[in-house]
């Protein structure tokens, strides 16, 4: 099985509509894709459209900002869930009510370092304006010359400690694993190997993700280097967890590896998509699409 269940439109970060998406996913020989956009998932009901006209299995999908222990940010993936549950929905929407306000801050504080204008800027990049992110400044800082690329806006001026990051409350850990699990879905812990904590640490975010629902983690994705791949299969094996992979593609010339093109998974590990009972509640989709993963795919 091809699976690649990490990727963003421009209904969040991402460069493209969820249909391009779509047919690009294809296009690279994906055979289950799942759209993951950023508290958001207003663009599910496009992506399935067009997957079913190119013969894809579209599961739904989204990416839930969650703090942790105060000042950790971590992200929840949730997969193949009713996206018209209003748990979820409502959810989601106080989720996104932050984000302009700490995008605004983080405009005062980038103004104050000689940077001015970013909050306006960044603007001219979003589709969505409920879902202004960092990536959206970076895009423009680039582009004004601040800084040579992307990851060199993040280098500089938006990780933690630099002048242009401002912390933010988002969703408690068992708020947003309560949201996917209401909506009927499965909750996997995306991309560990990104997040600044100990081993020890990781163990007991594990822990707490497990006892409040959450049943996966991501084994394979571009934001992983060797190593923390390693430690996180360690992870995954250890805990018993369902694994999960994706590309976590944001658009062409931005992304570490493009769609479909990600290793398969260890035979070892059961895939989150054994899982799955696409249906036409669930997906949005019709029932033609319709079916249920058993085993490993």
């Amino acid at each position: 099985m091809n699976a690649d269940l990490h990727s963003h439109s421009n209904k969040s970060d991402g460069l493209l509509a969820p249909a391009d998406l779509v047919r690009r996913a294809h296009a690279n020989g994906v055979e289950l894709f799942a759209l993951t956009d950023h508290d958001e998932i207003s663009g599910i009901a496009e992506a399935q459209a067009e997957a079913r006209v190119c013969g894809l299995r579209c599961v739904s999908g989204v990416e839930i900002s969650v703090s942790w222990r105060g000042d950790h940010t971590i992200h929840l993936l949730g997969f193949d869930f009713d996206a018209t549950d209003r748990a979820l929905i409502d959810g989601l929407a106080g989720v996104r009510a932050g984000r302009d306000e700490r995008a605004r801050r983080m405009g005062a504080e980038l103004d104050k370092v000689g940077i001015r204008g970013v909050y306006e800027g960044a603007q001219k990049y979003v589709s969505n304006p409920a879902l202004i992110s960092r990536l959206h400044f970076a895009r423009y800082i680039a582009a004004a010359g601040h800084a040579k690329d992307v990851k060199s806006v993040f280098d500089y001026w938006l990780a933690k400690g630099k002048p242009g990051y401002v912390s933010h409350v988002w969703a408690e850990l068992e708020q947003a694993v309560g949201w996917i699990r209401s909506a009927g879905g499965i909750a996997v812990m995306a991309h560990p190997g990104r997040y600044r904590v100990s081993r020890a640490e990781m163990r007991e975010l594990t822990v707490e993700f497990m006892a409040a629902g959450g049943e996966g983690i991501e084994v394979l994705s571009s934001s992983h280097t060797p190593g923390q791949a390693r430690e996180v299969l360690r992870l995954a094996r250890e805990f018993k967890l369902l694994a999960s992979c994706g590309s976590d593609f944001h658009g062409p010339g931005e992304s570490w590896i493009d769609l479909g093109k990600m290793p398969p998974l260890p035979d070892d590990l059961t895939p989150v998509w054994s899982r799955f009972q696409i249906s036409s509640k669930k997906s949005l989709a019709t029932e033609d699409t319709e079916f249920t993963e058993k085993g490993k795919g």
